[in-house]
């Protein structure tokens, strides 16, 4: 395991990659060129049923770097700026939109052994102010999410959470909504040489006393080629096969059903994204 307890945002990240990664009843296709000087250039497309999505990214690295420029089919220019180690440990991104002028955003983060700090403002009168912290460990970590609107003068996202990790279990536990919901993950790693895992998500809301709950698992069939499989307590069972037929290039086709509602015709899913 990697030193240091990670960001707010690594807490469960392994069960819901598991359980949510990679599901879609969406037509997606990505290609991925580079230039010879090392620009990446990357045109995706979406069909979302009679709606079609496309944009193109380009990505340029000079040193510790990293510049994202993004085009979509609505005219809209996205970018992100990263540098990696302006100081030991310290990560600096900077994005906008245009033609929104009110988009742009300042995030800092800092990752040592024992903590991991993520602080981000918007580039605007009155801001929202995003806080988090993690303290601990690889093994045992805590830490908290918080969101401050300037302008309002007041707190809108508190949340709190707890992790641990011991060999081949991820367990996590937190706080939402400003303590009205309460999430808890599991993931277990049952076999390593097959990749072969199960995870399960929990969610209980107070106001409402609403219990929800996610279980999947995964496999591997091969060194290429992987499983995965879940079900909703609503009933939605869910199966995908991913394949990397080439190296960076997977082909992923993933269904959904309704087991209480057989008679409608299941969700099906296909995404390519070819690499060089």
């Amino acid at each position: 395991m990697a030193k240091g307890p990670g960001l707010y945002t690594d807490i469960g990240k392994k069960a819901r990659d598991l359980l949510f990664k990679d599901y879609h009843s969406d037509q997606k296709f990505s290609i991925t060129t580079y230039s010879p000087t090392g620009v990446a250039i990357t045109s995706s497309g979406t069909k979302k049923g009679e709606l079609f999505l496309a944009d193109v990214n380009t990505q340029l690295k000079n040193k510790n770097v990293t510049t994202d420029i993004k085009v979509d089919t609505e005219s809209n220019l996205f970018t992100t700026i990263t540098v990696n180690e302006p100081a030991p440990g310290v990560k600096a991104i900077l994005s906008f939109k245009v033609p929104d002028q009110t988009s742009g955003k300042v995030e800092l983060q800092y990752l040592h052994d024992y903590a991991g700090l993520s602080g981000s403002f918007g580039l605007k009168a009155n801001p929202i102010v995003n806080l988090s912290s993690v303290v601990g460990t690889n093994v045992l970590a805590i830490g908290a999410d918080l969101s401050f609107d300037t302008k309002l003068g007041e707190l809108t996202k508190s949340n709190a959470g707890l992790s641990y990790a011991k060999d081949d279990l991820i367990a996590s536990l937190t706080l939402n909504n400003k303590g009205d919901a309460l999430n808890a993950s599991f993931y277990h790693l049952v076999n390593p040489l097959t990749n072969t895992a199960f995870g399960v998500d929990v969610n209980h809301r107070f106001s409402t006393k609403e219990n929800t709950f996610t279980l999947g698992t995964q496999h591997a069939l091969d060194s290429l080629t992987t499983v995965k499989a879940r079900v909703t307590n609503a009933g939605k069972a869910s199966a995908l096969i991913q394949h990397e037929w080439r190296p960076k290039s997977l082909f992923t086709i993933s269904g959904e059903v309704d087991t209480k509602a057989i008679e409608k015709s299941a969700k099906v899913g296909l995404s390519l994204a070819l690499k060089p």
